[in-house]
């Protein structure tokens, strides 16, 4: 399309930052420089030792274990995640995917899965919101690590309540049975990056990795867009 037809469109459908809402630039995509530069950055994939990775123990063996962004409520990281969850703009979790592929795709151990796996959601569920964002964003991943995405393996048996307002121990109880592997057998060696949108309490990747343990010899790391503080 030549320049000047996007800039007509562009004044009249101009396209906006998907964390704060102004004009993107015609260099942005997705995020404008400034939220980009200001969004809170965990930095955990260069220090095993934080909260979220201590979450997991002795609940979930994992080589490694970090989110991209921290979540608080009413921040942009929040804006974010809601526009990629639930007003369609799935292409933020390919964004945010290819952003912290390029990191991890130098930062051992994640730089050694074999196979990217994300959350899945029940079919019912992701008809109706008509794809998975855990999905998008591990497409993001696997383009910029060159990873292959699996998403036929790993199946959701039904869909949980929604997990917004359970602790840890109702959050277990509402997944701790829903997911299951088709083909253990496809799996079986393999370093797994385990892949979600947003790390709460942990209870929805402990649920999936006693899934994916069913497969002998199995490593999991877990990648998750963001950890709620």
């Amino acid at each position: 399309m030549p320049q000047f037809v996007n800039d007509i469109v562009n004044l009249f459908f101009p396209r906006l930052c998907q964390a704060c809402g102004d004009a993107l630039s015609p260099s942005d995509d997705q995020v404008c420089l400034s939220c980009m530069f200001h969004l809170p950055y965990t930095h955990f994939h260069r220090n095993p030792d934080h909260p979220m990775g201590r979450s997991l123990w002795g609940r979930v063996q994992c080589e490694g274990v970090a989110a991209y962004l921290f979540f608080r409520k009413g921040s942009k990281v929040q804006h974010l995640l809601h526009r990629l969850k639930y007003k369609g703009q799935y292409q933020v979790g390919t964004f945010l995917g290819q952003l912290y592929g390029q990191i991890l795709v130098n930062q051992p151990p994640f730089n050694t899965a074999q196979l990217i796996i994300p959350v899945p959601l029940h079919p019912k569920r992701q008809r109706e919101r008509g794809y998975n964002q855990s999905e998008m964003f591990a497409n993001g991943l696997g383009k910029a690590m060159g990873i292959p995405v699996s998403i036929q393996n790993l199946r959701r048996s039904s869909i949980s309540e929604t997990q917004t307002h359970k602790g840890r121990v109702e959050r277990w109880e509402n997944v701790k049975k829903i997911f299951s592997v088709e083909d253990p057998e496809v799996l079986e060696g393999k370093h797994i990056l385990l892949v979600d949108d947003v790390f709460t309490t942990g209870a929805t990747i402990e649920a999936c990795a006693t899934a994916l343990f069913e497969a002998c010899n199995v490593k999991i790391s877990v990648i998750t867009i963001a950890y709620a503080e």
